[in-house]
């Protein structure tokens, strides 16, 4: 009898699980003419190898050995034994199959510059010399052993140790005979002896939650019918075409009969008729990244490759986005390359190290929210985020992304006291390796996929978030007008009989309007957390609630910039928006709520076919004021032009008709009213001039030229030269 004593090192090292390598043991090893098979087969009663090989047991222990000549072997030999309970089981010999991963692609995962580090990493179907299985693989450069466990395993972290490839830190193992669909874990030894098991970081399908494990997703079978849509979106000049969002919470915008989720393709048959006749030209959603908790609204992403099991599988998500292309409606992502949540299962000390993080709480946490920052200095963590973007980009079809929290991550002290953040290299405040990294990423994404666009969530003033890299800038498509938006719901919350002393917060805009390609954005922030619906911020009675954020929406749509607007918003829910229930679509029963969902359509159609008002969006040349100094009676008005056409806004923010209000015009030329946010089909009072208005030879500010109109109470009118 052969005791634990006399084992090898490495022997042991296998019984207890703790080898760094079990290539180095098990498998096929020839010493001179002979080869030995050496295996590790717990709840095994005996086994064999091809052609009757006897394995015999080493006394005391679960290994088995064969020594032989190496005639004898098939190249992918079989192990047959009889598990414990007498069930015959046939499989081929993991330790018998050379790496798999290149070292090119180790190499460019190492420099951080494997844009498609998602099709190495994780776990994937896989063919070595016509055997099928699935390749596995991690980054844990500090974890002393990484397993497979599973139920092909009996979740049993001794019977499938992964390989670790030199110093790279990745970690590797192809088991045959295991298909898509399994649900597995990486089973983690730290350096200290102690286990823990963590979900696939690359990991492409999830469990539902409160499950926490990963599966192994099959290769696509949806069949895309967007090409033409694709095609386009390539050749777009998405900087002169209008870009109208509708943001979207999937978990609520509808719930079926019983109160659960809708399904990807349930809401691909009822959101995307609605959408489209409301007439946005995208759909902005909230993060579909798999998470653990729901009410994070998926802010605390655990799977960055994973869309949400919630509403169905990775390919009922390409058929929704699919639907949405084949009817002209784009698909931005929100994505969250921020932070991330502490919870056991996913990245937080995934190998037992501050891997992902920083080690410094100073650097790798946000008190705030209560999560990880992510280490951007390491070249695999930022390769993990530039990857997970280009999965989005390509595995779905997604037009682009909205980067959630990018002040968050440019700035070193960002909701920090003194003494509570690491200055940078040169004792600045800026994060340089954040500041790099969007370089980077915009600059291959917009390369490798023209016409995506990237949107940061931005709310400081810092520099050039949305010029190009090679120019100093960020590279960021597009970037949230968080300011307009704050001073805009500012002045329109106070009571109208005060707004003559906040003229200056709907001015004050266009001092900075055109230093980036903005978006003007009514988002989910806006309506939760005791801030009010957005028809309950307004001020006065019920008709003036409705007509104030009728006023309000008019004002955005003919405003610089491209459209934002949470669900919800478009029909005036009256109260905050919460995320563990449906939108109160009852309401829009109700004339004042339909109204305001007639208007938002209008306006978009108005918005969407008249070229003065989206062409130059982010240049001066497509804007000019008549008059910005009326604050006495709270009046504003604007031009916004392209070329020779141009249309003429003119907003009364209080609720007294102005009658006989003299505005100068640029031609001799008859005018028509295009919209009236005032107008009966919309819930107004219908008070304004339906005829046509014609222009005087009276000069009027600055211009040759002007017009007399009567200005509904609390509403924005459109005028166009007929």
């Amino acid at each position: 009898m052969v005791l634990e004593n006399e084992l090898s090192e490495d022997l042991i090292k296998i019984i207890e699980a703790r080898h760094h390598d079990p290539f180095e043991v098990l498998g096929a090893h020839a010493s001179g003419t002979d080869t030995t098979v050496t295996v590790f087969l717990p709840d095994t009663q005996k086994a064999w190898l091809d052609n009757d090989l006897i394995l015999k047991r080493i006394e005391g222990t679960d290994l088995f050995q064969w020594t032989g000549t190496s005639s004898k072997l098939s190249e992918h030999y079989t192990i047959n034994r009889i598990a414990g309970n007498g069930d015959p089981v046939r499989q081929y010999d993991p330790y018998n199959f050379i790496p798999q991963l290149s070292e090119f692609d180790l190499h460019l995962f190492s420099e951080g510059k494997h844009w498609h580090a998602y099709r190495i990493m994780g776990a994937h179907p896989h063919q070595v010399n016509g055997v099928d299985g699935i390749l596995f693989s991690t980054w844990a450069p500090s974890a002393q052993r990484v397993s497979i466990v599973s139920n092909f395993n009996q979740w049993d972290g001794r019977k499938h140790p992964m390989r670790v490839r030199g110093d790279s830190g990745v970690w590797e193992l192809f088991i045959p005979d295991v298909s898509a669909g399994e649900i597995y874990k990486f089973e983690i030894r730290n350096h200290d002896g102690s286990l823990h098991s963590k979900m696939d970081p690359y990991g492409q399908e999830s469990e539902l939650r409160p499950a926490t494990g990963s599966i192994v997703a099959a290769s696509s079978q949806h069949d895309w019918q967007d090409t033409e849509w694709m095609a386009k979106r390539e050749k777009a000049d998405w900087l002169h075409e209008p870009h109208s969002v509708y943001e979207v919470h999937m978990g609520s915008w509808r719930r079926n009969e019983a109160g659960e989720f809708q399904t990807y393709r349930e809401m691909a048959e009822q959101m995307v008729p609605y959408v489209k006749k409301l007439g946005f030209t995208h759909i902005e959603l909230l993060p579909i990244t798999e998470h653990p908790l729901d009410i994070s609204w998926g802010y605390q992403t655990t799977g960055y490759f994973s869309p949400t099991s919630r509403f169905g599988s990775p390919d009922d998500l390409r058929y929704f986005i699919d639907i949405c292309h084949q009817n002209g409606i784009g698909i931005i992502l929100d994505w969250v390359p921020g932070h991330f949540p502490k919870d056991a299962h996913g990245l937080a000390r995934f190998d037992g190290s501050a891997l992902y993080e920083h080690e410094d709480p100073r650097q790798g946490e946000h008190q705030d929210w209560g999560t990880y920052i992510f280490n951007y200095g390491r070249s695999e963590v930022t390769n993990f985020l530039l990857s997970s973007a280009f999965y989005w980009l390509e595995e779905f079809h997604i037009d682009g992304l909205r980067v959630d929290a990018v002040a968050s991550m440019l700035y070193l002290d960002y909701s920090r006291e003194e003494g509570e953040w690491v200055p940078n290299q040169h004792g600045g405040r800026e994060n340089l390796e954040v500041i790099e990294f969007f370089k980077h990423l915009n600059t291959v994404l917009h390369q490798e996929h023209p016409g995506c666009l990237i949107t940061a969530e931005e709310s400081t003033s810092y520099p050039m978030v949305s010029r190009p890299a090679h120019m100093g800038g960020l590279g960021f498509s597009m970037k949230w007008n968080m300011g307009w938006m704050h001073d805009t719901l500012e002045y329109m919350q106070q009571d109208s009989i005060h707004r003559r002393y906040h003229h200056d917060s709907l001015t004050f805009g266009l001092l900075y309007a055109f230093t980036e390609n903005f978006v003007l954005p009514f988002s989910h922030d806006e309506v939760v957390h005791g801030k009010k619906s957005m028809v309950n911020k307004m001020p006065g009675d019920e008709w003036q609630r409705f007509a104030n954020l009728r006023l309000l929406y008019t004002l955005m749509f003919t405003y610089p910039g491209k459209k934002l607007l949470f669900m919800g918003n478009e029909f005036a829910q009256g109260t905050e928006w919460n995320c563990e229930k449906a939108l109160d679509w009852y309401v829009t029963d109700y004339p004042l709520h339909k109204g305001m969902q007639t208007l938002v359509g209008d306006l978009n159609k108005l918005y969407t076919s008249t070229p003065a008002l989206y062409r130059h969006e982010f240049d001066p040349h497509g804007f000019e004021w008549l008059d910005c100094n009326d604050r006495e009676q709270s009046i504003l008005s604007y031009i916004r032009k392209n070329d020779d056409e141009y249309v003429i806004s003119i907003f009364n923010f209080t609720p007294v008709p102005r009658e006989q209000y003299r505005i100068g015009v640029p031609d001799l030329a008859s005018y028509n009213i295009i919209m009236n946010s005032d107008s009966e089909y919309y819930g107004g009072s219908n008070v304004s001039n339906n005829e046509i208005i014609t222009a005087e030879s009276i000069p009027w500010s600055d211009k040759p030229y002007s017009i007399v109109i009567n200005l509904p109470p609390l509403a924005g009118i459109v005028l166009q030269k007929t």
